[in-house]
């Protein structure tokens, strides 16, 4: 390991001049033995911390750190942040689009940026961009969940370095243990540094229209028993259609502000009801008369400066500590609302989700008016990890000895849904890992084939289907130990025994099923003559019953006494048996007749007992007269009508008995044992050959994915013989969600010769996320755009064709029925108002902001992308200084 040698300790004291918590000491201790940390800790405890220190001892060393986060809105309030702490010229920031200081000691980005720094050197080697980094801080590491990004995050942890030290902060997860023991496995050794303690303790409220109450009971681990109860018995707080009623904003709000439990972060989860809220509250003052003077002077003075970002409707509301936070707002403005709120002076704010999962802004208390969200596959109620996240934005370290966290009662959910959520424990971190076609390019440039499946097999979500399958795997073990004890039996015996042993037995099974057609054949022949017989036949001839009505394991040897009346086929016979018994036979019950053996003396006074009904199947014992004439009847002999055939065969089938019976295998005695063993080890086999497909197919599915996304790049000549061709390098070199798609869109020639607006629209196109159906935009787009978009459609469809065919579902730009949308883009270019923009479309300002930052990231990327004519790079960049202007521009001073 070329990690630092463990350091000298700074000063802890100068450095931190309050009492460190010990999951921090402890954190420092790995660090300075050399060593990653994994720092598992609740919201607001002080992770960060951990994450400073290995930004003092860098500057110590004369060495370098790199700050990723997930977001650029956190990256520009750590830059402001360190700046503060460490000095201006100390901090760099690196963003899709911007640079600033890039070789300053501390550089901060967002996660994607380290990701794709590290595409460019072979991986485990330290190249040019990371001289002299010593450690790299991975901010809210719980963002490996995120579905859309959680990717980028295991490649960055698996491109890194092992010399360089990781410092991975997450929220509590449940499987905190398995990250540190896979990060130990792929990037080295790594200390897991777990504190579930908060140092603003939580106390959960409910709120009802009746007041507000505590949640749990004086333990904390259940429902306070009185909500529990009342629950049942009263029904009071109901609404008219009987559901229970929730309590009014302004009714809440009056409760947390009459016990000191403002300032407030209230979480409604869709942009419009925060909006809402805003507007049925905006009337309440919420702020002191200083408090006021000072929110005037900064609101004001931020008008001043940017007159186009107030926010209709909410700009009265902020002056009396109101505001709203979500993705449908200026980013300007939501940077205004979080630093007056960091400063104590919005009382509340009404926010999506998205507040909870970003940047720094805790609040002494947080109301979550609702315990179930709408997703695409309709409502679910809340999961832990989403309620925790929430819920942790409660209690200002240094600043509220409590944190508050109030749930509200809804229609549909009440405090029994509440304090489930309140005690669960969170959620595992699950593996977000899907291959990209920019992944598969970049790892093919400085990659063999063979070395990028191990890097693919380095993901934690290879690690986590490795673990789910360990029972599977101890399935297979288990299996191939009792296949192995078989075949050891198997083996113990003469293999050429068993084969002439079951030669033999298949041979006697046929050669007896032929016996009995032939005795089949024989018997029916011999029933024909035993019909005829029959009818001659008089007392004292011998013949052997067995049949319907006569039933025996084999044919009793019996005498005929006498026949009732009738033809042949009704008549009863009345016999005398070896066994001195009589029985009433029918015709058919007559198996043989022995006509030319003597007959058998039987006195006429001799006749069946009166009470023996002559009905066939009637049967009952013989007297003493009887017994005499039953002994004297002979056994006549088996062979005594067997045809040729039937006999021939018989020897035949007792020569194959005897060789069997004189086989080796069956004088052991085992026969049955070795042919059980036999049979279950093909058996097992089959079981095992089943297990071991499922596991293949589960264990192998990410590198499946890549050998998917091989094929369809080389469908579209993208790589020759798995080396990126100058189109794949193209592809390579873009950074978006289908990079094949935008790749091919940029090398078609079709964009070469648009003007810039043109070309920014046209840009928008191919990266604008399908919006809300009921979109609308009042502008209409330019010939030159409509016909550029068509000329790339064949393009579009064959690429969705071949990812439909592969099952790779990734966005190929925007679906023709939103076109339309992009002449906003166009507009903008053109140097529209943005207040006359907003005002002719149906889109919030942040969602117009989205995209046209979208379109401004993809054309900032193409002036550096190779293989791409110098006409289309020149455009790209004026395009962007068309657009780059207030309020898309993200100004970081």
């Amino acid at each position: 390991m070329n990690y630092p040698a463990p350091s000298p300790e700074l000063d802890l004291g100068l450095i931190f001049p309050f009492d460190l918590d010990q999951f921090q000491k402890d954190a420092i201790a790995s660090l300075n033995a050399g060593r990653s940390v994994v720092v598992c800790a609740p919201t607001g405890s002080g992770k960060t911390l951990v994450g400073e220190y290995a930004i003092y001892r860098a500057l110590a060393r004369g060495k370098r750190v790199f700050y990723t986060t997930p977001l650029k809105a956190l990256s520009n309030q750590k830059l402001r942040d360190f700046r503060e702490k460490f000095g201006f010229e100390q901090v760099g920031l690196l963003t899709g689009d911007a640079s600033i200081n890039r070789d300053a000691p501390i550089l901060v980005m967002t996660t994607e940026i380290f990701r794709n720094m590290l595409y460019g050197t072979p991986i485990g080697q330290v190249g040019i961009s990371l001289v002299d980094v010593e450690a790299v801080v991975l901010d809210e590491c719980h963002y490996m969940n995120d579905r859309q990004r959680g990717t980028v995050w295991e490649e960055s942890i698996i491109y890194c370095p092992r010399g360089v030290q990781l410092v991975a902060l997450s929220a509590t997860v449940a499987n905190s243990d398995q990250l540190t023991d896979w990060l130990s496995r792929v990037h080295g050794p790594t200390d897991l540094i777990y504190s579930d303690f908060r140092p603003v303790p939580l106390e959960f409220h409910y709120c009802n229209p009746k007041g507000l109450f505590p949640l749990l009971n004086d333990s904390k681990t259940k429902i306070n028993p009185r909500l529990a109860n009342r629950g049942k018995k009263r029904q009071g707080d109901r609404g008219k259609n009987g559901r229970p009623e929730a309590p009014s904003l302004i009714y809440t709000l009056n409760q947390l502000q009459q016990r000191d439990m403002l300032p407030a972060i209230y979480f409604i989860f869709s942009r419009r009801g925060c909006d809402k809220a805003v507007a049925e509250v905006g009337d309440l003052w919420l702020v002191n008369n200083e408090e006021s003077q000072i929110l005037r002077r900064q609101i004001d003075d931020f008008l001043a400066r940017n007159p186009e970002a107030g926010r209709s409707g909410q700009i009265a509301p902020l002056y009396r500590g109101v505001a709203a936070h979500h993705a449908g707002i200026l980013p300007a403005w939501k940077v205004l609302v979080e630093e007056l709120f960091q400063q104590g002076l919005i009382k509340v704010v009404f926010a999506t989700e998205t507040l909870a999962a970003g940047i720094n802004m805790p609040a002494r208390t947080t109301v979550i008016s609702t315990l179930s969200k709408r997703t695409d596959t309709g409502h679910r109620l809340l999961n832990a990890s989403e309620f925790l996240q929430m819920a942790g934005r409660a209690g200002r370290r240094g600043m509220d000895k409590q944190g508050h966290v109030v749930t509200v009662q809804t229609p549909f959910e009440g405090s029994k849904e509440a304090a489930y959520l309140a005690t669960s424990k969170p959620d595992p971190l699950v593996s977000q890992f899907t291959p990209s076609y920019g992944m598969v390019l970049n790892l093919l440039q400085t990659h063999t084939i063979d070395e990028a499946k191990e890097l693919i097999e380095r993901s934690f979500g290879q690690y986590m289907a490795t673990l789910h399958l360990r029972p599977d795997y101890e399935e297979i073990a288990a299996l191939e130990g009792e296949l192995a004890k078989l075949q050891e039996q198997i083996n113990a015996v003469n293999e050429n025994d068993v084969i002439l042993y079951e030669k033999l037995r298949q041979r006697l099974k046929v050669e007896r099923q032929l016996l009995k057609t032939l005795q089949e054949q024989a018997q029916e022949e011999r029933q024909e003559q035993i019909k005829m017989l029959l009818d001659f036949a008089i007392s004292g001839t011998l013949l052997s019953l067995k049949g319907k009505n006569i039933t025996a394991s084999t044919p009793i040897t019996a005498v005929l006494v006498g026949k009732t009346s009738g033809s042949t086929q009704s008549a009863c016979l009345v016999c005398l048996g070896q066994d001195n018994r009589w029985y009433v036979a029918s015709t058919a019950d007559v198996v043989d007749l022995y006509a030319e053996l003597p007959r058998v003396d039987v006195p006429p006074d001799i006749l069946p007992p009166p009470e023996l009904m002559l009905k066939p199947g009637q049967s009952s014992r013989g007297a003493k007269e009887t017994m005499a004439i039953a002994q004297s009847i002979p056994d006549p002999q088996q062979s005594l009508h067997l045809s040729p055939e039937v006999a021939e065969q018989l020897s035949r089938t007792a020569a194959i008995q005897a060789q069997l019976e004189a086989n080796p295998l069956h004088q052991s005695g085992n026969v049955s044992t070795v042919f059980k063993a036999r049979a279950r080890y093909v058996e097992l086999e089959a079981e095992l050959e089943q297990v071991q497909a499922q596991v293949e197919q589960q264990s192998q599915r990410y590198w499946e994915e890549f050998l998917n996304l091989i094929t369809i790049l080389q469908q579209f000549d993208c790589l020759d013989n798995l080396v990126p061709t100058a189109l794949g390098q193209i592809a390579a070199a873009i950074r978006g969600e289908n990079e094949l798609w935008l790749g091919l869109a940029l090398a078609s020639g079709e964009l070469n010769n648009l003007d810039p607006h043109h070309l920014a629209a046209t840009i928008a196109a191919l990266v604008t996320e399908t919006p809300r159906p009921d979109s609308r935009v009042n502008f209409n787009l330019s010939p030159e755009i409509d016909d550029a978009w068509s000329r790339l459609q064949k393009i579009r469809r064959a690429v969705l064709k071949v990812q439909y065919r592969h099952g790779v579902a990734l966005p190929v730009g925007l679906e023709n029925r939103y076109i339309g949308l992009i002449a906003l883009v166009e507009q903008w270019a053109l140097g529209i108002e943005w207040a006359e923009l907003c005002q002719n479309t149906t889109l919030d300002e942040g969602d117009v902001v989205r995209i046209l930052r979208r379109s401004l990231d993809l054309l900032s990327q193409i002036p550096h992308v190779p293989n791409l004519p110098d006409v289309l790079q020149r455009n790209a960049y004026r395009a962007m200084q068309l657009i780059d202007r207030f309020p898309v521009n993200e100004v970081v001073e």
